[in-house]
């Protein structure tokens, strides 16, 4: 297969140096705004002309992120017949809708684009969704993790974000972390994988807060009886629908999901028939996202469809009551 990159950073250029492994899998083009810049492929297959990297390409892989141009490329590969590989959580929570006719196809491969190298995406489109979902919770944002380890500790917020940044945890615009969006767009790809494939991103949005008014005072007065705070997000069911929320809120000491630090994502499914099941695992990182790429691309070459959706919502239980779990709202 001849694969156009697009984007050669963090996840790109790790990519990159995997798939020296992989002789069947050649690159035939990667998209770069920078062409000076050294990268781990030959210079000459580096471009900055979107639609020579496509019209050189069987397969696209897109890690530029982002949710205008990535996906106005990835929508014009996939018109045109080319499966698409890509780790971009935002633009399938924010244009799922555009996106659907070719996932419904198989068309669209995304395991890296919840939980980096840990398989959520594809446990919860085939064995979970089986299972009668009840409910979800997840810790899916590491940089939020980190800093609400730093304020359990004393520190300010606005220092346990300058030590993130400095560490390259968050970016110098550090809102969509902060602010729960990035966790959110994760959470609106696992809510459509097993529980509702039409849940609206605007919904999701409106049940996302951050972490940005949290204080030391406000963490360590949860924290009295050992348990912890974190930004969780949850798929729960309510008013006859499922209702997705992204907000600090207190976890028990004894609470399963007690046991994710900075480095970590979790993520716990209850199902009528599946039972509690958890994933634990690295949710970011260049290496560990590109193995999730890459792993896609093997599906591909061996003829296998992308995660297919759900067809209709999931029947919800009027009997099951979910787990109560305390919001921080106090400033």
């Amino acid at each position: 297969m001849r694969l156009g990159i697009l984007g050669a950073g963090t996840v790109g250029s790790a990519l990159l140096e995997r798939l020296n492994d992989w002789p069947r899998l050649k690159v035939a083009g990667v998209l770069v705004r920078d062409l000076e810049r050294s990268r781990p492929v030959e210079q000459a297959l580096l471009s900055n002309d979107p639609g020579a990297v496509l019209e050189a390409s069987d397969v696209i892989v897109e890690l530029m992120g982002g949710t205008d141009q990535a996906g106005d490329l990835m929508l014009q590969a996939l018109s045109e017949g080319k499966p698409v590989v890509t780790a971009n959580k935002a633009v399938l929570a924010e244009r799922w809708a555009e996106f659907l006719p070719f996932i419904r196809l198989g068309m669209v491969h995304f395991e890296a684009s919840v939980m980096a190298g840990t398989p959520a995406v594809a446990a919860l489109g085939t064995v979970l969704r089986a299972g009668a979902p009840l409910e979800l919770h997840a810790i899916l944002n590491g940089t939020c993790s980190f800093m609400l380890t730093r304020l359990e500790q004393g520190e300010a917020f606005d220092t346990a974000l300058a030590e993130a940044q400095r560490l390259g945890y968050a970016e110098a615009d550090p809102t969509l972390d902060i602010g729960g969006i990035d966790a959110a767009h994760k959470l609106a790809i696992l809510a459509r994988m097993a529980f509702d494939p039409e849940l609206r991103w605007e919904d999701v949005l409106a049940g996302t807060q951050g972490i940005s008014h949290l204080t030391p005072a406000i963490v360590h007065e949860a924290m009295e009886d050992g348990g912890s705070v974190v930004l969780l997000g949850s798929i729960t069911s309510g008013g006859g629908r499922w209702n997705a929320a992204v907000r600090p809120v207190y976890l028990p000491a004894d609470h399963a999901l007690r046991v994710i630090d900075g480095s970590r994502n979790g993520l716990l499914f209850r199902g009528r028939d599946s039972g509690e099941v958890m994933l634990l695992g690295p949710g970011a990182g260049g290496a560990t996202t590109a193995s999730a790429v890459l792993a896609d691309l093997l599906q591909l070459m061996a003829g296998r469809p992308g995660p297919a959706p759900l067809e209709r919502a999931a029947a919800i239980d009027p009997d099951y009551v979910p787990e109560e779990l305390g919001e921080l709202l106090r400033s």
